[in-house]
C-alpha cells in the first residue's frame, strides 16, 4: 500500500488538470463574444478554469515527485475550495427556498409573482444596472419570438417557460377589451406590443427570471453536494499522500528497518585487549 495514496492522487489530479483546459478555453471564447447573456459566465469559468489547473499542477508533481510544499499548497487551496462550496450551497439552498408559480385556471403554464421569492434575489433584479444587463441578454435570447406566432389555442394547451410567461405576454388577468374601473395589476400597463418592450419592465418578467433562476440553483446545489463529496474523498486522499512524501524526504522512509550500527564507545578497544589478556593468562 505503500505510495498507493500517491499514485490515486497523481492520476485524478492529471485528470483535473486536462480538463481545466476547455473550461478556461470556454471563457475566453465567452469574452471575445458579443452576446450578453455569456458575458455572465465568461469571469466565473476563467477564475474556476485557472484554479483548478493551478491546484491540479500543485497536487499532480507534489504526489508524483515527493515534493511537500506543493502538497502542502494543494491541500491548503483544497480546504478553501471546500469551506467555500459548502457556503454556496447552504447560501444557495437558503436564497432560493421561497418562490414557485401561481396555477391559472385553463391554462397549462404558471404565472409569477416578485413577492414570493427571497429579499436578495429580489434587490438583485431590481438594481437597474442589472436588470438592464438581464433584459438585454433576454432580447438576445429570442425566447419571446419562439411564441410570437401562437394563436388563442396554443395558449391555453401549451406550457411555457417562466420567462416567458412573465415576460412575453401580459398577465392573464388583464383585460384590454373595454375600459374598466377596476384596478388592474400594475403590469397590465407596461405591457406593449412592440417586440423589444412586451413586458420587459414587468414585475412579473422580473420573477419569471428569478423563478428559472430558482430552479437552476437547485439543480446546481445538488451538484454542488457531489462535487464536496468528491472533494472530501480527494482531500482525504491527499493527506495521506501528503504523509508518505514527508515520509520519503526522511532518513528512514516506511517500512524500513530504522536500527543501525552504532559507533563503539572510546573505552571499547581498551575494555577488549584487556578482556583478551586475560584470557591468555588463564
Amino acid at each position: 500500500m505503500y505510495r498507493f495514496s500517491n499514485t490515486v492522487i497523481g492520476l485524478l489530479n492529471l485528470f483535473t488538470l486536462l480538463a481545466s483546459i476547455p473550461i478556461i478555453g470556454a471563457g475566453l471564447w465567452m469574452a471575445k463574444s458579443s452576446t450578453t447573456c455569456e458575458s455572465f459566465l465568461q469571469t466565473p469559468l476563467l477564475i474556476l478554469g485557472f484554479v483548478i489547473l493551478i491546484i491540479s499542477l500543485a497536487g499532480f508533481i507534489g504526489a508524483c515527485f515527493n515534493v511537500v510544499w506543493a502538497l502542502w499548497v494543494y491541500l491548503l487551496v483544497m480546504m478553501l475550495i471546500i469551506a467555500a462550496l459548502m457556503g454556496l450551497t447552504i447560501f444557495g439552498f437558503a436564497v432560493t427556498s421561497q418562490g414557485g408559480g401561481h396555477e391559472i385556471a385553463g391554462r397549462v403554464y404558471r404565472e409569477y409573482r416578485l413577492e414570493d421569492y427571497s429579499p436578495w434575489l429580489r434587490n438583485r433584479v431590481k438594481d437597474p444596472q442589472y436588470w438592464n444587463t438581464i433584459r438585454s441578454c433576454l432580447l438576445n435570447s429570442k425566447t419571446c419570438g419562439k411564441i410570437a406566432l401562437w394563436t388563442p389555442l396554443d395558449y391555453l394547451n401549451n406550457d411555457m417557460t417562466p420567462v416567458q410567461s412573465g415576460c412575453c405576454k401580459p398577465p392573464t388577468s388583464c383585460n384590454y377589451e373595454m375600459m374598466t374601473m377596476v384596478a388592474q395589476n400594475p403590469d397590465c400597463y407596461r405591457w406593449n406590443n412592440s417586440p423589444t418592450v412586451l413586458c420587459y419592465e414587468c414585475d412579473s418578467c422580473k420573477a419569471g427570471v428569478l423563478e428559472s433562476v430558482r430552479r437552476d440553483w437547485h439543480k446546481l446545489s445538488v451538484l454542488n453536494i457531489v462535487m464536496l463529496l468528491l472533494l472530501i474523498g480527494i482531500y482525504s486522499i491527499g493527506c495521506c499522500a501528503f504523509q508518505n512524501t514527508k515520509r520519503a524526504e526522511t532518513d528512514y522512509p516506511y517500512g524500513q528497518n530504522r536500527m543501525s550500527k552504532v559507533r563503539p564507545r572510546w573505552d571499547y578497544y581498551w575494555w577488549r585487549w584487556w578482556h583478551d589478556k586475560k584470557e591468555q593468562l588463564y
